[in-house]
């Protein structure tokens, strides 16, 4: 035997065990966890495990975490570097108390690391379910990132305080993602503010109808992108992009003004079609190879208004923006058009929600009676969803896009157990799927109003509150909201109203009886009740049972005959449960099967050692 066989055979057999336990996955996602560009991070992902790739602007200590709030506090978290030259990690956690320990199982296995003089990377990988409780389940949800870094590596009493280089960011880590590279030189135009005057109030929704370009034949809008001014990443909380009526007058291209004002031009209200969200923490948006958004013909988008909500919470005086939407587009045609339906609850105050809540669960049906109606008429086949963006505001702590067939729920269409205000965009599907006649979905909200002393509303304003999830989907239909409203009066009679004044001349209407409430409005009147948890799940109880009012309006301002029909809620035959987490027992055994490559390994090794020496 030649010395170099032995060592050949020992690459072989590493290799092939090592393979076993890793598939090799790709970097398919990177960003930029801080403002400045210092630490960065790229990972992959299969069906068991994750990889980062972390590169950081130091010589000392990494940090990187998962954690339930974006705090310190419960986190999982990973310590590593490059000492002497030898990389090294180390698994930790916090207690409640955002006390560091050393954790018992160490569940994450360091692949390489290496510095310069100025940067250290890490290669790191885990299993989505690592049995550990001290490690937290990486889901399809938002995950809080959070990330810190010190000029000094761990010593023997653990790691230095890492002072101000820390912070955190909002992920989906398992994304499936979209491709941002389109062909070079593909032309774009803009759809922007122009130093609009930011008014001094927290919450102000900003319109301007502008005009698409003028174009001799179709084309197709393949990606869209936030252009957000710099420094007003917090103040531009959504772009909201609708078609208005195609015969508005050209005087009133560029013309802005604040949305839902009562001043607001009569134009204005012709825009209600819903052609594209983007919502704070996403970023651009690539259409699939077989799909894109229409310009250019007869039935297109000619005038379009965007809506700019605007959250001003410390009521900043003498703000300027000018942020928008960046739009490309082609005259390489795809072989479908693409659509946007809004689904979820009617924005109105009859979707209210009692203060103190822990767990209050809000539901808006795109029921099966729309949609039989709207796609027996115009795609008998069905539609196919390939993104779905969930929206609620501050009081929002998870949404579920259900999806049921003859009253039996299949795969929700998107989820998000640990939603995040400030990082909502557009969830591309691993799979695209089709939604057919006489099927029906349902937006689940679920909120924490427990800090709160009166009833939430449904509104308008990041303190009301909103549960909707917007499907992008092909072919293009003529189908553009299909939402619910529970129905008011079973919600009034709940706290005691028997009677209101009529006929109504006043909005909020006013109550007639019982005396308590006599002359409050609706909205006073549930303010007035005196609510505790116990009352509050009742009424959330109740209120999913109510009747509900179907919104189910077509493109521009018409409406499918189901339109304004109070109907029941479907009773479901049968309910998905929350998606299973991986069984500990396979990933132990999957451990397991990795220490014993290890060991196998090791063993090797010694064998080598013998035959070198022989």
């Amino acid at each position: 035997m030649s010395e170099n066989q032995p060592l050949y055979a020992l690459v072989f057999l590493t290799s092939l065990f090592s393979s076993a336990c890793s598939q090799g996955t790709r970097f398919v996602h990177s960003a930029a966890l801080d403002a400045d560009g210092r630490y960065n991070i790229k990972w992959g992902f299969d069906e068991s495990t994750i990889t980062f790739e972390v590169e950081v602007e130091t010589r000392g200590y990494i940090g990187f975490g998962l954690s339930p709030t974006g705090a310190m506090s419960s986190s999982d978290i990973v310590i590593g570097g490059v000492l002497k030259g030898s990389p090294y990690l180390l698994d930790y956690y916090t207690d409640s108390n955002r006390k560091v320990h050393k954790d018992a199982l160490q569940s994450y296995q360091l692949l390489y690391g290496r510095e310069n003089d100025t940067h250290t990377v890490l290669a790191f990988s885990r299993n989505l379910q690592t049995c550990d409780d001290n490690d937290k389940v990486i889901t399809g949800s938002t995950v809080r990132v959070i990330w810190a870094f010190h000029a000094e590596d761990v010593g023997l009493s653990g790691p230095v305080y890492h002072g101000t280089n820390r912070g955190r960011k909002s992920l989906r880590l398992l994304n499936p993602g979209t491709s941002s590279s389109i062909p070079a030189g593909t032309a774009f135009f803009d759809l922007q503010n122009k130093e609009v005057p930011v008014p001094h109030k927290d919450t102000t929704y900003w319109c301007q109808i502008l005009k698409f370009p003028e174009l001799k034949k179709k084309h197709h809008i393949i990606r869209i992108e936030p252009m957000i001014q710099k420094g007003h990443g917090n103040l531009v909380h959504h772009i909201l992009l609708y078609q208005c009526d195609s015969n508005l007058n050209k005087s009133e291209i560029n013309r802005g003004h604040e949305c839902y004002h009562p001043n607001m031009p009569d134009s204005f209200f012709t825009c209600e079609t819903v052609l594209f969200a983007w919502a704070i923490g996403g970023e651009g948006f690539t259409y699939p190879p077989h799909a894109g958004m229409s310009i250019g013909t007869s039935i297109d988008p000619v005038y379009v208004q965007m809506e700019i909500h605007f959250d001003n919470p410390s009521l900043q005086r003498g703000i300027v923006d000018s942020s928008g939407l960046r739009l490309y587009y082609s005259p390489s045609l795809r072989r479908y058009d693409a659509g946007v339906i809004e689904t979820g609850v009617w924005v109105s105050l009859y979707h209210m929600l009692p203060p103190g809540m822990q767990d209050y669960i809000t539901e808006g049906h795109c029921t099966q009676e729309c949609l039989q109606e709207s796609l027996d008429s115009e795609m008998h086949s069905g539609i196919h969803v390939f993104a779905v963006l969930l929206h609620a505001h501050l009081a929002g702590r998870a949404i579920r896009a259900r999806h049921f067939r003859q009253q039996v729920e299949l795969q929700p269409l998107a989820s998000d157990d640990q939603f995040d205000f400030n990082f909502q965009e557009f969830q591309p599907l691993s799979q695209e799927r089709i939604i057919l006649p006489g099927d029906s979905l349902i937006t689940e909200c679920r909120y924490n109003t427990k800090g709160r002393m009166n009833m939430t509303w449904g509104g308008l304003s990041t303190r009301d509150e909103m549960c909707l999830s917007y499907l992008l989907y092909y072919p293009r239909v003529n189908l553009a909201r299909c939402e619910s409203l529970p129905e008011i009066t079973g919600q009034l009679k709940f706290i005691g109203v028997k009677e209101i004044q009529e006929p109504v001349i006043t909005w909020p209407f006013v109550i007639k009886s019982p005396k308590k409430y006599s002359n409050l409005s609706f909205t006073e009147a549930m303010d007035k009740y005196k609510w505790t948890r116990k009352r509050g799940k009742a009424f959330n109880d109740i209120v999913r049972k109510l009747p509900i009012n179907v919104r189910c309006s077509k493109i521009g301002q018409d409406e499918w005959s189901i339109q304004g029909m109070i109907i029941s809620p479907p009773e479901l035959k049968s309910e998905q449960t929350s998606a299973a987490v991986v069984a500990c027992r396979n990933v132990s055994e999957i451990q397991c099967g990795c220490s014993f490559v290890l060991l196998l390994t090791a063993c090797l090794l010694l064998i080598l050692q013998t035959c070198l020496h022989l």
